[in-house]
């Protein structure tokens, strides 16, 4: 038997949520951008994002702040 058009699953439509609920930041960096491939290409990491990369130099920032 045949399934009815109300039980087929309906694909969503749109982009899909990769990063969840956040605040966005707009920041231009122009000095910085080859100091911050540099510190890039030094990471492990070879798919390291340059967003990714800021987010972890924010938090290493701000770990070494409260010590």
């Amino acid at each position: 038997m045949r399934k009815s058009i109300r039980d087929i699953a309906k694909k969503t439509r749109g982009r899909p949520k990769t990063t969840g609920l956040g605040t966005g930041v707009l920041v231009r960096m122009h000095d910085q951008l080859d100091e911050l491939d540099a510190w890039i290409a030094k990471q492990k990491e070879p798919s390291l994002t340059r967003p990714e990369a800021i987010r972890r130099l924010v938090e290493i920032g701000l770990r070494s702040k409260q010590k």
